[in-house]
């Protein structure tokens, strides 16, 4: 599904010739929408193609795990490690935006420094497709279907359920293979600044893993 190119007129100044991407958008709603913050619909409208890229440079504030979160953090090196595998404060990150060129989606790349050795980089690639209408493909085959609501000055991006793909066959796990409920949210700070967290939340161990930053426009 490609992203659709059109002049959009918003709360503000026409965006006359810009590309403008309505997906997230048309998730949203339209009166969601129009009550997020400017910053919040211009990140989230971009329409990045062929060798554009949007960049968020940050520093990671919180982190915690429990004991059974940092397990399956580490157990997830085998799938491209798309939890954070430290806990390290205090430095810096970068989140970075593309195309995907296979899907008509987005790719993110983030990447989190550590206070010793190499940087961790976590690659997802979200895809407008699904009955919720975005996924987010983790690698391996694995990813989650996602629903995309509007809060107070942001956007969460909801797990609905996790999925398995066998080539051309889908499996949807049950809820209880699955590792619990993923949030991320993404919260406008004003002046260009906004917090990008994720937790994950098992029904019966309760929180796994909570990551938290605070980030600027590039």
């Amino acid at each position: 599904m490609q992203a659709q190119e059109q002049e959009v007129r918003q709360d503000g100044p026409v965006a006359s010739g810009l590309a403008y991407d309505t997906r997230f958008r048309a998730l949203v709603g339209e009166v969601a929408w129009r009550g997020l913050p400017q910053a919040v619909q211009k990140r989230f409208s971009k329409r990045l193609a062929e060798a554009k890229l949007a960049i968020y440079p940050g520093v990671i504030e919180e982190v915690r795990f429990s004991r059974a979160g940092w397990l399956l953090a580490q157990l997830c090196r085998v799938i491209g490690a798309p939890l954070p595998l430290h806990a390290d404060k205090g430095v810096p990150a970068t989140v970075s935006v593309s195309e995907d060129g296979a899907s008509g989606g987005q790719c993110w790349t983030r990447v989190y420094a550590r206070k010793r050795g190499f940087p961790q980089v976590i690659h997802s690639a979200k895809r407008f497709a699904g009955r919720s209408g975005l996924e987010e493909y983790l690698g391996r085959g694995i990813g989650m279907a996602l629903k995309v609501v509007a809060i107070e000055r942001g956007l969460e991006f909801r797990s609905d359920h996790y999925f398995l793909d066998i080539g051309p066959v889908r499996l949807r796990l049950p809820h209880w293979i699955g590792p619990g409920r993923t949030v991320v949210r993404h919260r406008d700070l004003g002046e260009g600044r906004f917090e990008f967290s994720l937790s994950l939340v098992h029904p019966l161990l309760g929180e796994l893993v909570y990551q938290m930053g605070v980030f600027r426009d590039g």
